[in-house]
């Protein structure tokens, strides 16, 4: 039984509008406040929120259409989303959980029922891929999903039960720190590295952070002292402070620890580079799937300001100002990379940027900005407080200090582990429980796939660089099904800015799909090839440069796993034409051989 159509009047929308604005002017959070009331954002919603801001409506209209998770039609009271990542997916052996939820709720997936009740989808990884399958519900994450529980929570839907009711169990959120070093084996308490800071001035800091080595733990590497030097040396009416924590990398999920058990840490980086660039002002970009951690990182803040280490003149010092506001995403994989993340917080679509410039010199509102993801600036703050020789200790020569590793996939102990740099793939493996590996995703998706002969190499820059994903998939595992994944993913976070990657991604799937399903020939292995190193040397930004990377590196190195699947050695096309007569078949009553092409 449908329910009844609710008419929302412009006085309502507005109320909804001033109050979010209230707490926050920032575009994203006031469309989120009315996706919350509402259960989508309508066209008439848009135009009062353009003329609250005095913003274009095509340019509110675009964000809202840019971002996975808003709607422009009504969701369901019950917002489900399951991940469809190949370690927290809804993929359990050979049972789909997605698919059992939705026939349980009587709705098809990507749909609101009729009764405006539940809406079921999938989304990309949630970052929770240490506890298996897992999903969203209203913002909130359920791990360790199997038939049972599925079935507890279509109970609970059917009979309304607020979500706030359900078991507290299945919220909670383990760390799962298997493996600590510098920065998780050490305490760090408040104020402690702001105050060594001070002692030592900027340009002291600023010397310890370039002398550590510290670079870049989002995989990419550049010096952190370097980044934070040509900053501070650049002109602009203010300068900036951003936090990167879009990690929307599949099988990434360090940053969720750091900032739940490690806050202090991240934000006290941040002050740090404030003091040494003479920012005032800092954002932190916490990924939407992370939206649920929102209220304690308000509450860390809030108690820093008790404690005088953000606010106007921090622990006594005349002109040392500096604040942090937290700014929340919406679904969008490509905001992970930095020009996207600052278009995102000006109230855009988070399409990368032309560089040059760069954001140290032309970042968040044309002005000098530094932006770091979590590990760096907490890794800053333990080098504030403990110096560089102390982080030069351990690791590298080219790759100084440790790395935080996100281990997920066919192990006996997926979880968080820090290593220093310079460990081997085998070590890691060791250590997590991964008996006889087929292969090791280093990196994510957008990494470095590698077979069994290449388990004795290193971690670090002169070797594997990585972000921090370690996925690790056995002898059972269909490889080519992982490939897949893969590439539906790159395909579905396009921005769709530039021709290489928006068609290139969509191509890229496509023929695998065609192999998959046993009808590629060595045709299109030879196109994939084309098209890859096409996509990886034209594409604008990272996301279509290492878009392909899972694919070359499986047909270098996994070859058997295409050939295996190829139907013959003559070309035959995508579209399988005789199949899509079938309906034609069905209402002609026709099924004689004049009636197939075959």
């Amino acid at each position: 039984m449908s329910s009844p159509i609710r008419t929302v009047t412009v006085e309502q929308v507005n109320a909804v509008i001033a109050d979010a604005y209230s707490q926050s002017n920032h575009l994203l959070h006031i469309l989120y406040a009315l996706q919350q009331r509402f259960l989508h954002i309508s066209h008439e919603a848009v135009r009062e929120v353009a003329s609250h801001l005095g913003l274009p409506i095509s340019q509110v209209e675009s964000v809202v259409e840019f971002y996975s998770f808003f709607y422009g039609t009504p969701r369901g009271r019950y917002n489900i989303l399951l991940s469809n990542c190949t370690s927290c997916g809804y993929m359990v052996g050979d049972e789909n959980l997605m698919d059992t939820l939705c026939q349980r709720l009587r709705v098809v997936a990507g749909k609101t029922r009729a009764d405006g009740l539940v809406s079921i989808d999938e989304t990309s990884c949630i970052g929770m891929c240490d506890h298996g399958a897992a999903l969203l519900v209203n913002g909130m994450p359920i791990t360790r999903l199997d038939a049972s529980k599925i079935a507890r929570i279509a109970d609970l839907v059917e009979t309304e039960t607020p979500v706030a009711n359900w078991p507290a169990e299945w919220f909670r959120i383990d760390d799962n720190i298997r493996n600590s070093s510098l920065l998780l084996k050490n305490d760090f308490a408040a104020g402690d590295g702001m105050r060594a800071m001070l002692a030592r001035n900027i340009d002291g800091t600023l010397a310890e952070i370039t002398q550590s080595g510290l670079r870049g733990r989002g995989g990419a590497g550049f010096s952190t002292g370097m980044k934070w030097k040509f900053c501070r040396e650049a002109q602009g009416a203010a300068h900036y402070v951003v936090c990167n924590a879009d990690e929307g990398e599949p099988g990434t999920f360090k940053d969720r620890i750091l900032l739940h058990s490690h806050a202090d840490a991240v934000f006290e980086g941040m002050t740090v580079c404030a003091f040494v660039i003479g920012a005032e002002q800092g954002f932190l970009y916490l990924r939407g799937e992370y939206r649920y951690l929102l209220p304690q990182l308000q509450a860390v803040l809030a108690h820093r300001r008790e404690l005088g280490l953000l606010g106007s003149s921090i622990l006594g010092q005349p002109g040392f100002n500096f604040d942090i506001e937290i700014v929340v995403g919406a679904g969008a994989y490509i905001c992970g990379e930095e020009s996207a993340l600052i278009e995102s917080l000006e109230g855009k679509r988070g399409v990368p940027r032309n560089r040059p410039p760069f954001p140290v010199t032309h970042g968040y509102l044309g002005q000098p900005t530094v932006v770091n993801n979590v590990e760096t600036f907490a890794a800053a703050a333990h080098i504030a407080l403990r110096g560089s020789t102390w982080f030069r200790a351990v690791g590298t020569e080219k790759s100084a200090g440790s790395k935080i590793l996100s281990v997920s996939g066919d192990c006996a102990a997926p979880g968080i582990y820090e290593y220093p740099f310079g460990v081997s793939i085998q070590q890691v493996l060791d250590d997590c429980g991964a008996k006889d590996v087929q292969a090791v995703q280093v990196g994510g998706p957008s990494g470095t796939l590698i077979n069994p002969v290449k388990f004795n190499r290193k971690l670090g820059f002169e070797d594997l660089p990585t972000g921090g994903s370690f996925m690790v998939f056995g002898q059972g595992r269909d490889l080519l099904a992982i490939i897949v994944n893969f590439a539906h993913f790159f395909a579905h976070e396009s921005c769709g800015f530039c021709t290489p990657c928006r068609v290139g991604t969509t191509l890229l799937k496509n023929g695998l799909d065609k192999i998959a399903s046993g009808h590629g020939t060595q045709y299109d292995l030879d196109e994939m090839k084309r098209m890859g190193a096409l996509v990886k040397r034209r594409s604008h930004c990272g996301l279509g440069q290492t878009a392909a990377n899972p694919i070359l590196d499986s047909l270098q190195r996994f070859p058997h796993v295409f050939e295996q699947r190829l139907a013959h050695s003559n070309f035959e096309p995508y579209f399988n034409l005789d199949g899509a007569l079938e309906e034609a078949r069905q209402v002609t009553h026709r099924d004689d051989a004049a009636a197939h092409l075959k």
